[in-house]
């Protein structure tokens, strides 16, 4: 067969053959089989021209996709494998992309890490967490995380802490650590990072006590003496008061 026109349409190029079929390929492809008007192919050479045309779509479906933010090797598997590539197309992309310096695990994981520490409170263990989900080599992860220093760990548990201090309004001192204990867990930190954190906290009690008032008042209207005493503890207990915040108040408070 032979080649009748080559058509440019857009960043494509059309080339239309004499038996009347017409293929959608790309600049790449053009070059590497020096295809020129009048050229006579044959079948194998069309199919040549057919299978990179799909490999060099796919190439540039990802690159579009590292333009637009750096993945890791498992990432590009992934997303080819879901739009059914071949693992050869697969293996030949990686290693393109390998080659220019597109694809590096290692530069991946530092890219990951710091952006993680500059724009998110997530910990280090959060973030290693989410490294091994992208199948990322242990010793790039450990390298990378050595940039997560103990007073950057310091000073992202107390911006975190003295936010939760001021947004508190109903939590009292002990329901208040149980809660920012799971929250900073949560985030990445580890259990002795949090609880030298908690040791330092002192919060203002007198909104809460206005609480446990308001709680009193309520129930000494319909209780008195030993009653009062047995519903205000379920009460305060449902709060989240604790034994010695009841035990004071009810000592202090109700006689």
């Amino acid at each position: 067969m032979k080649i009748k026109n080559i058509k440019k349409v857009g960043a494509k190029y059309k080339i239309f053959l004499d038996n009347d079929e017409v293929i959608t390929t790309n600049d790449q492809v053009i070059i590497n089989n020096n295809l020129l008007y009048d050229k006579k192919i044959n079948k194998k050479e069309l199919d040549k021209i057919k299978e990179e045309t799909v490999y060099y779509e796919n190439y540039n479906k990802v690159l579009k996709m590292i333009n637009r933010k750096l993945r890791s090797e498992y990432e590009i598997r992934k997303t080819l494998s879901k739009n059914g590539v071949s693992t050869k197309d697969q293996n030949k992309i990686i290693c393109a992309l390998k080659e220019i310096g597109l694809l590096n695990d290692e530069i991946y994981a530092e890219s990951y890490c710091n952006d993680k520490i500059s724009l998110t409170l997530e910990g280090p263990y959060k973030i290693k967490k989410e490294l091994e989900e992208n199948q990322i080599d242990s010793i790039y992860i450990e390298n990378a995380l050595n940039n997560f220093t103990q007073n950057l760990i310091d000073e992202k548990i107390e911006k975190i802490i003295n936010k939760k201090i001021k947004s508190n309004t109903k939590d009292t001192e002990h329901i208040f650590k149980q809660k920012l204990t799971l929250y900073l867990s949560n985030l990445g930190y580890s259990r002795e990072d949090i609880n030298n954190h908690l040791e330092n906290i002192k919060l203002d009690n007198s909104k809460l006590e206005k609480e446990m008032e308001k709680i009193y008042n309520k129930l000494k209207t319909k209780y008195e003496g030993y009653t009062l005493k047995t519903k205000l503890k379920q009460k305060l207990y449902l709060k989240g008061f604790t034994s010695e915040e009841i035990y004071d108040f009810i000592e202090k408070t109700v006689h």
